[in-house]
């Protein structure tokens, strides 16, 4: 009794990125998730809402003093800690609709908008809580004059300032890596 043998017909495979020399590339069609932290996420909403309150406590506890109009370091302090509540909560609220919507943020045009809103609210905020740090010091431990100003309202509100920069340091990294990754694929 004769019986029918199967017949294998060899099939190419298509050669794959490795073959092509570009190993490092993500197989086409993969896309990787949005890491938390990215505008857009659960964890971007999380940090954005972390630096407006850690600025808006840094802004009523410097404004709750009566000495900060006197100090340039303090009214820098109020003036770049509203500036950082303001952006925060804007940003805030465009995550807050992205989420409502199941929209991404990641495209180029919002990564270069918000790295830059960012980097310069950063400055500011960082600048701010130095000199303000600075001058907390000086009058703290240099002068010994605490006994007339409040030391620490003063410190609590740059310490305030410093936890409001730290949170707004991942939302910066995200969007300037994901924006210096797709200008270097262009």
């Amino acid at each position: 009794m004769r019986l029918s043998r199967p017949t294998v017909h060899p099939v190419q495979a298509p050669p794959t990125q490795a073959q092509e020399g570009n190993a490092d590339a993500a197989p086409f069609g993969v896309q990787m998730k949005n890491p938390q932290g990215v505008p857009g996420t659960l964890g971007g909403l999380g940090l954005r809402l972390a630096q407006a309150s850690f600025a808006a406590a840094s802004l009523a506890t410097m404004a709750s003093t009566r000495v900060f109009p006197s100090i340039s370091a303090f009214r820098y302090l109020i003036a770049a800690a509203s500036l950082q509540c303001f952006w925060s909560l804007a940003v805030a609220s465009v995550d807050i609709y992205a989420l409502l919507v199941k929209r991404t943020l990641r495209n180029l045009n919002a990564a270069c908008l918000f790295s830059v809103g960012d980097g310069v609210t950063g400055s500011l905020t960082l600048s701010a809580a130095c000199a303000s740090a600075g001058v907390t010091c000086l009058i703290g431990s240099d002068v010994q004059m605490c006994e007339g100003n409040p030391c620490a309202r003063f410190m609590t509100a740059v310490a305030m300032a410093f936890l409001s920069w730290f949170a707004l340091a991942p939302s910066f990294l995200f969007n300037f890596g994901f924006m210096a990754s797709k200008l270097a694929r262009r």
